[in-house]
């Protein structure tokens, strides 16, 4: 049995999970109705909703015979996640990875297992849709388009539960969200004593902005800079809009080189949008960076404080170097 590699973005990804609070709910009819179809539609005896957590696999739904969660070392879906498509494993028992598995060897005698990865809007993979089988089976083409489309449903149910923690202009997380997520992040760092760095955004001159030129051109430019969040920061970043003109983010196995690194990124990236856009001003952010201290931030809200003091101090610079000038 072949012990399942943990995904690269691990931190960001049980952060994901926990804030979305499945593990903590009951039954939901919403997932239930997709696996009684899907386990219909494939005549299989299970098909499961499951959600891959920091140390085993839970099932979110299970239609047909509901076992109790499973170590991840062996489960089939902590394989599943770590690719894009679905993983099919006809016959258990020929796969180096499974043949000796305690699934396999015993209860529930697991021979067929298809697991389609469910995505999170960050990208992120939470868990599986997943066929099981006592018997050996394969899937064809049309089998496959189905499972696809059964999980696509599934990812537009989860999706729904994460709008209350979505920020509706930019599609970013809110500032509810950013901060169940952060807070569960900071709390795999310092278990896994990895660094982390937080970056507090704001936008220069914004007020001035919206005065003269009206809230949609204000509207458009915090759509560019979130535009510009996304396409420099790493998927695995957490990135929120706290609220008006101020975001943040969360840089995550990052040293203070590294995260230095991406702010001289961002606003190079940032001229670069400011020059092709030409909208007769310039988007200009003042940033504060704070390092993860698992002394000190035992909570995110410590980090959001101390972030946001320091960018504070990075705006009264650049106000006095431009009246040096």
């Amino acid at each position: 049995m072949l012990a399942p590699a943990m995904p690269p973005n691990e931190a960001t990804r049980v952060a994901t999970l926990n804030a979305l609070t499945l593990l903590e709910a009951g039954p939901e009819e919403r997932f239930d109705r997709l696996t009684r179809l899907a386990r219909r539609l494939f005549r299989v005896p299970v098909a499961k909703v499951t959600l891959v957590g920091d140390n085993a696999v839970f099932a979110l739904s299970c239609s047909g015979p509901l076992g109790a969660p499973v170590p991840r070392e062996v489960s089939f879906c902590s394989h599943a996640i770590l690719g894009d498509d679905i993983m099919l494993v006809p016959d258990a028992r020929l796969d180096e990875r499974f043949h000796d598995s305690p699934l396999v060897l015993g209860e529930p005698h697991v021979r067929f297992y298809a697991g389609c990865p469910l995505f999170a809007p960050n990208g992120c993979k939470l868990g599986t849709l997943c066929l099981l089988d006592q018997v050996p089976r394969t899937l064809d083409e049309e089998d496959i388009a189905l499972l696809h489309d059964l999980a696509a449903m599934v990812q537009q149910e989860m999706a729904a539960v994460q709008m209350a923690t979505m920020d509706e202009l930019t599609k970013l997380t809110n500032r509810r969200g950013f901060e169940m997520l952060a807070q569960q992040a900071i709390h795999v760092c310092r278990r896994l004593g990895k660094p982390a760095s937080l970056l507090f955004f704001d936008l220069n001159h914004f007020k001035q902005i919206n005065d003269t030129r009206g809230h949609a051109e204000g509207d458009r430019a915090l759509l560019a800079f979130s535009e510009v969040l996304r396409h420099v920061l790493r998927n695995s970043d957490l990135i929120g809009r706290m609220g008006g003109d101020e975001f943040v983010s969360l840089l995550l196995d990052a040293s203070q080189a590294d995260t230095r690194s991406a702010v001289e990124r961002l606003r190079a990236a940032l001229a670069q949008r400011n020059a092709a856009d030409q909208r007769g001003y310039d988007i200009v952010f003042s940033v504060g960076q704070v390092d993860f201290d698992p002394r000190r931030h035992d909570t995110i809200a410590r980090m959001l404080a101390d972030g946001d003091a320091d960018m504070y101090r990075n705006k009264a610079a650049m106000k006095a170097q431009r009246v040096a000038q």
